[in-house]
Formats: C-alpha cells, structure tokens, sequence
C-alpha cells in the first residue's frame, strides 16, 4: 500500500481491478464479495474501512476479535471468523459472527453445534479446503472432503455454504493458477452433487497478492489485508 494513498482511494482501485477483471470474465463484479482481513488492524483504522464502505470484516484470532469487537462500528458490517479455531475458543466468538469460514474438523462442528444450541442461532460456514494436502497446514484434505461433508451436513444448526482455501506457497503463478482451477473445479463438482444442508454459495478463495487470479477463476469472496491496510507486523 501507497502510505501516501488513502483507504477510500485504495477501496476505489481495489473495486475498478475486480470490475475489469469481473468484465474479462463475462462475470458480474456485484456478485463479489470484498472482506477487509483486520488482523493487528487497530479498530479506527478499521472503523476508517467501515466508513468507506466496507461490510465485511475477517478477524483471524478469537482473542484479538474479543477485543475490538466493542469498538467496532458494526451497525452495516457482517464479521466472519478466518483463522484457525480451537473449539474451546468457539464461545468466545459464537455471538459476534455471521460465518465461520475455517471449519476443518468434525469436533469443531459439534462444538459450534453445542453453542448454537445453548445460544438459540445457527451459524453459516465454510469448509476449509487443504487443497496442497499439507502436513503443516490446518484444513481438509481434498481425499478426505466427501467423507467429511457428509458428516458435517448432519449439523443442524450449522449451514455448509461453500468452501475457503489458503493455497501452498508457490514458487510460480502457474502453479498457484493451477491450485486454483483444481479448487474451482472441486467446488463445482460438489454443487452439482446437491447434497442436504450444502449450499456451495462462497468460494472464499483470493488475497492480496493474487485476488485478481482468484477471480479468474470463480472466486466470490476474496479476503484483503495489506492491500488495504499495509504490510504488518504479525510478531
């Protein structure tokens, strides 16, 4: 980010690149969704964001979106959770957001499921989708998706509405182009299958560095911090 540009005139650009490349798609770009990833973002700066006319805020740590959420403007704003969830962090959080887009195993489900039921409300999620199959890295493993799905989708308070995937590092575009396409062609199989309580509505697929190539390839909610923002300290 330009130090010298403003949070409006970066949300301007930011919105004219996903218009062009919605219209190199023969896509519409109103049926993307932009989320502004807060993480170590102090909440005025946020609520800057918010003033420009962002309405989806991504919050990475439980802890962390315990401690802003008052400050917050949120009156406009929806705030999914994105980070890596332990389930003994999930009713810290069960009350402040709309979507749970890392939802990667079975005792996190029930676990969501348990505070649905002791808060009276059902939680939208996505899966996500270890799509490099990496040891290091939390997510589903793409051999494991099927089994996993079926399970979930018994969850009533929970509602599967798509998939979200951070890819491997790459060492090219290329291959980053071809995580992609397998992803878009994995979340296209899977709505075809219309399975019970699995709406594939949400392919959160694209960040900063790569959100245009995302949407290339049939992303709907592209996830941006230091584009936004600027380069953090995540120490």
């Amino acid at each position: 980010m330009e130090q010298t540009k403003t949070i409006q005139e970066i949300l301007n650009r930011i919105h004219d690149n996903i218009a062009e490349t919605c219209t190199q798609c023969g896509r519409s770009s109103s049926d993307v969704r932009l989320m502004a990833v807060t993480k170590t973002v102090p909440p005025e700066r946020v609520n800057e964001a918010i003033a420009c006319g962002v309405t989806l805020l991504g919050e990475n740590k439980a802890q962390e979106l315990c401690a802003k959420y008052d400050a917050y403007q949120k009156e406009h704003v929806e705030i999914h959770f994105i980070g890596h969830l332990q389930t003994n962090k999930v009713r810290q959080i069960i009350d402040k957001v709309t979507m749970i887009q890392s939802l990667d195993s079975i005792p996190l489900a029930k676990e969501i499921q348990r505070q649905c039921e002791k808060h009276n409300r059902e939680m939208d999620c996505l899966v996500e989708v270890n799509i490099g199959n990496e040891l290091t890295k939390s997510g589903v493993s793409t051999d494991e998706l099927d089994d996993f799905l079926a399970q979930a989708a018994c969850f009533d308070r929970l509602h599967l509405r798509g998939m979200m995937v951070i890819p491997p590092i790459f060492t090219s575009d290329l291959e980053k182009e071809r995580c992609f396409a397998d992803l878009q062609k994995l979340f296209i199989d899977i709505r075809a299958k219309k399975i019970d309580n699995i709406s594939m509505d949400f392919l959160s697929m694209g960040m900063s560095d790569d959100y245009l190539l995302a949407l290339k390839h049939g992303s709907n909610l592209i996830r941006l911090g230091s584009v936004i923002f600027g380069r953090r300290n995540y120490n």
